[in-house]
């Protein structure tokens, strides 16, 4: 069933917006809309317009948090808004100091990089940077020359300069090097080599030692730094680990008081001369409300109006499901499709037990049964699976309908049928021959479903003030039309005599003629001018073909439901083909191949007939009665 609601405004001071949210709303369900958009007819509002203050606490308590171990105790806070402030801004002190520690690291292990990353070049050359900056009477050049320039520069080298170059490492753009001359002749050297492109790299002497030992201390302290860099967090989480529940007591509270704060944005104040009052509207659930309503009249500074008029709100209430507890996986389906509106039956009860009765009648198996009632409700009671309990309700029509069909996980000789064995059991009609009898069972328990999703189809367009839907191919119109051919068909199948030709003529005439004109009928009964782009001869063409086409869904519609007794059939069919193949005819089954059996049949087909189940659901019953058009209801707490 769908839970009534009230429409609820709320005025009170401004300064009180907090304590009324934190007193009232969080302990009641009420879903709060947009006070601008819902008083459009009200004069004056303004909307409530302030900045939150606890949003930024907040985030830095989220982000706190990370680092804290939820064990789910967390102490009872009673602090003042300041106290939690000065709380959280100590906390992120700390965590600032671990940062710019974290920082300082960082930096420091950049400038290692660098210096690796030019001392690396020179690793093969071997020698003490430090030593070869202290030299007063020779002078050096560290750098890197392109490799194509390289050929060239041995040649000047070797044959016509007074110049020593010590060759490091290449890559496969340039050669690392330096080289040694006398420092009378340093000049006109720079000046060749820099003609040979020549780039010169600056290496700094901070570090004693070889290239080689300076290149594996750089890299052991980068190693180390990065070991401490990632420390970072742990250090935090230990400096965090005796504040842990407070922290979450902090963060739970300023949750609660910034959601308060933005409860504003869907306030509007009143504009008059102070502008010190506020209005807060929302539905609310009728047995809510009455708590709601004798909690505050102990409080003065609260005024409450419920609104009885529609035209004064604008929003569709909201929808609220409240199913007894059995039928409460089913809701799954329903939100799938679709909520219903304020003004729409809820199908949750229809759909539990057509579904479940249906999927029985397909899947009939005493054993197979049983296992999905045992294994969905251990799910279900497990896991809370609703996908789960559906299941295991399904299964408790499947075992029922097992012993209609005498089957005991595909076994036909271990119970007698109540009723029959779908495979073989055949009934004569008239004007047919032999038919299986689940097949006929099945299009009759279609019509009676058709039938009754077309009295739900009545009800939602009588609660909607819908005059067309109840003179459509679902309303009234269709209801006596389709139940005229129902009650044909029934009474020339059992060799009854049909009603004379002209109480036939007005069972199906009068009704088609209503379908075929509903919309001038409507236009009249609701006395309004009737608007037609198209002539008459086109509107008569148009109908004509709605017409057809309405009564081949009905037929269509109908014979859909055969699926019902073929799904019966070919789950005895498949069950009998795993006997066979298991050898259960000799008296001796291979228990394996049975089992085997049971389990794939139980699984594959289980899965097909749900999904049949759903398909007659939504296509054969919703789409006669149901739109599923509503909005959840989302209370503020």
């Amino acid at each position: 069933m769908i839970v009534k609601m009230k429409f609820i405004t709320i005025t009170a001071h401004k300064r009180d917006i907090d304590r009324i949210c934190d007193q009232y709303l969080s302990k009641y369900e009420i879903q709060l809309e947009n006070t601008l958009s819902e008083l459009k007819t009200v004069d004056n509002l303004l909307p409530f317009v302030e900045v939150n203050p606890f949003k930024d606490s907040l985030d830095k308590a989220n982000q706190f948090a990370n680092y804290i171990e939820d064990t789910g105790n967390s102490e009872n806070v009673d602090f003042s808004p300041g106290e939690m402030f000065s709380f959280i801004r100590d906390m992120n002190q700390t965590y600032m100091n671990f940062r710019e520690k974290e920082d300082e690291l960082k930096k420091r292990q950049g400038h290692c990089r660098e210096v690796l990353q030019l001392v690396e070049p020179f690793r093969p050359i071997d020698f003490s940077i430090h030593e070869v900056t202290q030299y007063k009477f020779i002078k050096f050049r560290f750098g890197r020359v392109p490799v194509e320039y390289y050929h060239k520069l041995e040649k000047y080298v070797y044959e016509d300069l007074d110049v020593i170059f010590l060759e490091g490492s290449r890559d496969d753009t340039h050669v690392y090097g330096v080289y040694f001359s006398a420092e009378s002749n340093i000049q006109q050297l720079d000046a060749i080599f820099k003609s040979l492109h020549f780039e010169r790299l600056r290496l700094p002497d901070e570090y004693e030692g070889t290239t080689r030992e300076v290149c594996r201390k750089l890299e052991e302290e980068i190693a180390a730094l990065n070991t401490e860099i990632l420390s970072t967090d742990d250090k935090i989480r230990a400096a965090f680990k005796d504040d842990g529940p407070k922290l979450l007591a902090v963060r739970k509270r300023l949750t609660e008081l910034s959601n308060n704060f933005d409860v504003r944005k869907l306030a509007a104040l009143v504009e008059n001369k102070r502008g010190d009052h506020f209005i807060l509207c929302g539905w609310m659930p009728e047995d809510q409300f009455s708590l709601f309503m004798d909690d505050i009249k102990k409080d003065p500074d609260v005024f409450v109006i419920v609104e009885d008029n529609n035209e004064e709100y604008f929003s569709e209430p909201p929808t609220k499901l409240k199913n007894p507890k059995f039928f409460k996986p089913f809701e799954m389906f329903i939100r799938m499709y679709g909520l219903p509106a304020h003004n729409e039956i809820d199908p949750t009860i229809f759909v539990a037990l057509t579904y479940t009765f249906i999927f029985g009648a397909m899947f009939g198996d005493v054993g197979q049964g049983l296992c999905l009632f045992i294994g969905g409700a251990l799910l279900y009671k497990l896991k809370k699976i609703n996908l789960a309990g559906i299941i295991s309700i399904a299964g408790i029509f499947s075992t029922f309908f097992g012993f209609m069909f005498g089957s005991v996980f595909g076994f036909e000789d271990i119970i007698e049928a109540r009723w029959i064995r779908p495979i073989s059991h055949m009934t004569t009609l008239p004007f047919i021959g032999k038919l299986n009898t689940v097949f006929i069972v099945a299009i009759a328990f279609g019509m009676g479903i058709i039938l009754l999703s077309m009295i739900f189809h009545i009800i939602n367009a009588k609660k909607a003030h819908d005059t067309e839907a109840l003179l459509d191919q679902n309303g009234i119109a269709g209801l006596v039309f389709y139940g005229s051919v129902v009650l044909s068909v029934v009474l020339f199948m059992t060799g009854n005599k049909l009603p004379g030709t002209i109480v036939l003529i007005v069972m199906f005439g009068i009704p088609l003629l209503l379908m075929l004109f509903k919309e001038p009928l409507t236009a009249k009964l609701e006395k309004r001018a009737e608007h037609s782009e198209e002539g008459k001869v086109m509107f008569v063409v148009q109908a004509v073909f709605e017409m057809f086409e309405t009564l081949l869904s009905y037929f269509s519609n109908t014979l859909s439901f055969v699926r019902i007794g073929a799904f019966a059939v070919s789950h005895a069919a498949m069950m009998e083909v795993v006997l066979m193949l298991a050898g259960a005819e000799t008296g001796n089954p291979n228990w394996v191949v049975v089992v085997g059996g049971n389990l794939f049949v139980c699984g594959m087909e289980g899965l097909i007939v749900g999904i049949q189940v759903l398909r007659l659901e939504y296509y054969e019953m919703f789409s006669r009665f149901y739109k599923g058009t509503g909005r959840e209801f989302k209370p503020y707490n």
